[in-house]
């Protein structure tokens, strides 16, 4: 579609690290995977974003269950986001989300500068891990022994943990999804292996697989890089090697990668759980703004 030239160019997002979600590659997926209702990519020249039309509701482009961060592209992202607003019909409701901090209050005030009186909540978060220091103190000492216990327990159990990284370990990152029980494994139905396959498609897109000493698979992680953090977006592993804790070792084997070759954050994008605090992740808001045109 034409209208997506309109997010060509080099211009970065408003918020920092914020993976590739907000450029045209993902977001083009998205639409031609799981996109429904009316498309527009609003440009003002200093800011340019991407919306949704759906039911009488104006949204970004990308629904929050698998885009984890928005920002309109340019250093004045409200403009953009005015302009979608000037543009939609009276009684429009407008729900924008996953925003960082930085970009939900320029966004807020245009939004009350285009006379909607707007309601503001964090409604989600990403967890960020610094790999700016040593990203192993970070952990508490009871969380690196526990680490340390967990690769022994592997090496002692399956032989030396290695690491094969490219395109061809996707469908086995697809076989383990499938593996597990409960929402995780309905998660890879046929369209969402479809939609994960073509965003290998999106620069920076990585698969990593998990392989035993003897090159069995047992854990396999999706996720992007750009030259300075690294975004997990997915991840599987064999419910039959969960005695060896193969999630965790894949986790600490990526996160000294990333920290070795110099990037400084390792995203664990949405969800607060606990295993990603005990890593030494912290929480980055994210807000939702709401209103009626």
């Amino acid at each position: 579609m034409s209208e997506w030239v309109n997010l060509g160019g080099d211009r970065r997002p408003a918020a920092e690290a914020v993976g590739p979600f907000p450029h045209r590659p993902f977001l083009e997926t998205w639409w031609e995977h799981r996109g429904e209702g009316a498309l527009s990519v609003v440009d003002c020249g200093t800011s340019a974003a991407a919306f949704i039309e759906v039911g009488g509701t104006l949204s970004f482009a990308g629904d929050p269950d698998v885009t984890d961060y928005h920002s309109p592209l340019g250093d004045q992202p409200g403009m953009a986001v005015a302009a979608a607003i000037a543009g939609a019909p009276s009684g429009t409701t407008v729900v924008l989300d996953s925003m960082p901090e930085e970009v939900a209050r320029p966004v807020m005030a245009a939004a009350v500068a285009a006379g909607i009186e707007p309601v503001v909540r964090e409604h989600e978060a990403t967890m960020v891990l610094d790999l700016s220091g040593d990203a192993a103190a970070t952990m508490s000492g009871k969380q690196r022994h526990e680490m340390r216990r967990k690769e022994r327990r592997f090496v002692e159990a399956v032989g030396e943990p290695g690491l094969i990284t490219g395109p061809a370990g996707f469908d086995l990152f697809v076989a383990m999804h499938r593996m597990s029980e409960g929402p995780k494994g309905g998660f890879m139905s046929a369209a969402n292996e479809s939609f994960l396959r073509d965003l290998l498609g999106v620069a920076g897109s990585l698969v990593d697989v998990l392989v035993t000493g003897e090159g069995d698979p047992v854990a396999a992680a999706f996720g992007f890089a750009d030259s300075d953090a690294y975004y997990l977006y997915n991840s599987s592993f064999d419910p039959r090697a969960e005695a060896i804790s193969p999630g965790m070792v894949l986790l600490q084997m990526l996160i000294e990668r990333e920290s070795s070759v110099g990037r400084h954050r390792f995203d664990f994008l949405k969800g607060t759980e606990e295993y990603k605090r005990r890593l030494g992740a912290l929480p980055r808001a994210l807000f939702q703004i709401e209103g009626v045109v």
